[in-house]
Parts: structure tokens; C-alpha cells; sequence
């Protein structure tokens, strides 16, 4: 490679960049936007299930258990119905997501130490929230029995035989917002730069000046470095203001080195840029370049491990999520991050983007050789 024209062409797409100010405008904004948006929408710990109540006991008792149950954070009760087909019926009418069925003779069993049942309602069509709620009442129950055996006894019952003592490593909170944002991070920067070098060559192509630059002395490997250069920078730029605000915005912790975190995101930002660019050589007009990014960023949202752990998922799509470059990166990032772990641990993930950035680039230069032809 001749350094003075690899300079030029560096140069020209900078200036052609800066030009572009509404563009560069969205690439700089647009993440944190979103990291916004989503980190604050997107939450796996469900709270606040709309709940209604059917209290045929109206007892004091009654009311102190409805009670633990908004303690939970789980229910919030929205209000009171007449009968059991009510709660169905507000349940199936979308105007809340559980009720609490508390039996005529709820207190009155209780007083005389009888078995007493308490029924939850949940609508299941959205599992996480259905089994974040199931969660909670089997909770409540389970603190009632506690208090009507020590009341009972008129002491504590002791120990129970077997004590199981869990201890949450990084996360004690159980915080989604620690998982989900690093997460967003890889998502972003991955769907926004495979879009807007997606379209490259082929605005390129569009507007004319593709052909300037195929009569040039400049080689093919050197124009595609010149495409992906300012996108780079742009890339790191991003990574940086996801990272403050995720930071200060979110209170995530950056318990690793953020050299590191730098060194792997410029890999990550290489390879799909170099994915962009490929597809880029592959469409005709931007309309297709758009039509064939959208086909990769679906399957980087389901099958990377951003949302549904690939442990849960087929093999088959197992198998395609390790095609994807942001399947390595949300390990890399979460394991620096929220782990503070180095380069020992995360060697395979890191030699992963390499090869990626590697394979895509050379696929794109190839492709771009064709199209010369």
C-alpha cells in the first residue's frame, strides 16, 4: 500500500463525511438516544402488574395480605371487583394482569387454625411477567405460613433442617438494567454501523463519484480502508458516549480495563464495518443495501444473546448465533464490565472478532474486485 494515497483517500472520505452533517449528526446522537430509551423501556425484572381484587372476606386479615402482595413490587392493585367472573373478566378485557381471590371464610379459618387458599389469577400469554408474578405470590405464601407457625407456636420455629444460601456474584442487586445496557451497547453500535456502510459503495455508485475512484492509482483494499476509516472513528466515538452515559445515566459499573474495552470495540467496529461494506458490493441501489442489513439485525437482536440466553435456545440456533460478531462482543463487553475480567479469560472471544474482521474485510475487497471486472 502507497501511504500518500492511502492518505488521500482517508482525507477525502473525512472531508465527503464532514460534509454530511445531518448524517454525522444521527450517528452521533441516535445511540445515546436509544440508550436512553431502551435502557430505561427494556427491563426483564417485571414490577408493577396491573391487579385487581376480589375480597369476599373484607376482613382486616384480608387487607393486610393484599398488602404483602403489593410489597412485593410485583402487583399493583388497580382496584376492587364484585365477584370471581368480574376478575375474569378484567383479566381478559386487558385491564389487569392478576387478580387476588380471597375466600368468604379467609379469616375466619385462619382464627381457628384451619387450612385457608388464596387464589392468584395471572395472565400467562407473556410468560416473563406470568413467572415473575408467580414468583412473588408463591413468596407471600410462603411468608405467611412463616408468621402463622411462629404465631402458633408463640416462638420462632427454629432452623430448618436444610439451609440454602444463595450468593449473587456482581449483580447482588439482581438488576436488569447491569445486563441489559452493555448489551444495548453491542446492539447499537452493530445495527448502526452495518446500515450506514451498508449504503456506501452503493451511494457511491448513485451519485457518480464511484467511478472517479475506480480510474485512480488507488488499490482496492486501499479504497475500502478509506470507506471504513471515518467510521471508525465515529465508531469509538459512540462506544465512548454509550459508555458515559450508561455510567451515569444507569449507575453500571466499569469494573475492568477500558483499555481493553477499546481495543475489542475496534475490532467489533472493523468487522461490521467490513460486513456493511459487503453487503454494500452486493446490493444496487440503497433501497437493497437497507433490505439486506435489516436480514442481519433481527437474528442480532434474537439468536447474539442480547435478550434470551443461547443456553435456553436450539442448537440450530445456536449454531447461527456463533456466526454473528455480536455474540462474542456482548461477552467480551458484560465480562469487562460487570466482571472486570482481562484479556486471560476472554482470548477465544477476542481471537473470535479478529477473525471476523479479517474474513469480512477480505470478502468485501473480493466482492469490490468483481464489480470492477
Amino acid at each position: 500500500m502507497n501511504p500518500a494515497r492511502l492518505r488521500s483517500i482517508f482525507v477525502k472520505e473525512f472531508i465527503q463525511m464532514r460534509r454530511d452533517r445531518g448524517t454525522l449528526s444521527l450517528l452521533l446522537g441516535v445511540p445515546v438516544m436509544q440508550l436512553l430509551l431502551f435502557g430505561f423501556a427494556i427491563r426483564q425484572d417485571v414490577r408493577n402488574l396491573p391487579t385487581v381484587v376480589f375480597d369476599a372476606s373484607r376482613s382486616q386479615q384480608s387487607r393486610t395480605l393484599v398488602q404483602q402482595f403489593e410489597a412485593t413490587d410485583n402487583f399493583r392493585v388497580r382496584g376492587a371487583v364484585p365477584s370471581y367472573d368480574a376478575a375474569i373478566a378484567a383479566i381478559n378485557a386487558g385491564r389487569a394482569r392478576a387478580a387476588i381471590v380471597i375466600p368468604e371464610d379467609y379469616a375466619r379459618d385462619l382464627k381457628r387454625g384451619r387450612p385457608t387458599q388464596v387464589q392468584v389469577l395471572v395472565d400467562a400469554t407473556d410468560p416473563t411477567a406470568s413467572q415473575s408474578a408467580i414468583g412473588a405470590a408463591m413468596l407471600v405464601g410462603q411468608r405467611a405460613n412463616v408468621e402463622r407457625i411462629t404465631a402458633s407456636l408463640g416462638r420462632d420455629p427454629g432452623a430448618p433442617p436444610l439451609d440454602i444460601r444463595v450468593r449473587p456474584l456482581y449483580n447482588p442487586a439482581l438488576q436488569s438494567v447491569l445486563f441489559i445496557v452493555p448489551g444495548i451497547i453491542g446492539m447499537i453500535l452493530s445495527n448502526i454501523l452495518i446500515v450506514i456502510t451498508a449504503m456506501a459503495v452503493v451511494r457511491e455508485r448513485e451519485h457518480g463519484t464511484l467511478e472517479q475512484l475506480i480510474v485512480t492509482p488507488l488499490t482496492r483494499s486501499e479504497i475500502m480502508l478509506g470507506k471504513i476509516a471515518p467510521y471508525v472513528l465515529v465508531g469509538l466515538v459512540q462506544i465512548s458516549a454509550v459508555l458515559l452515559v450508561g455510567h451515569f445515566a444507569f449507575q453500571v459499573p466499569i469494573r475492568g480495563s477500558l483499555l481493553l474495552i477499546y481495543l475489542t470495540a475496534l475490532l467489533f467496529i472493523v468487522a461490521n464495518l467490513g460486513l456493511g461494506l459487503f453487503i454494500s458490493t452486493l446490493a444496487r441501489n440503497q433501497a437493497q443495501a437497507m433490505q439486506v442489513s435489516f436480514f442481519f439485525l433481527l437474528p442480532n437482536v434474537l439468536l447474539s444473546g442480547f435478550m434470551f440466553p443461547r443456553e435456553a435456545m436450539p442448537e440450530a440456533a445456536r449454531w447461527i448465533g456463533l456466526a454473528l460478531p455480536l455474540t462474542y462482543f456482548l461477552q467480551v463487553i458484560r465480562g469487562i464490565v460487570l466482571k472486570g475480567v482481562d484479556l486471560v479469560e476472554l482470548w477465544p472471544q477476542t481471537v473470535a472478532l479478529v477473525g471476523f474482521a479479517l474474513l469480512f474485510f477480505t470478502f468485501a475487497t473480493l466482492r469490490f474486485n468483481k464489480q470492477l471486472e
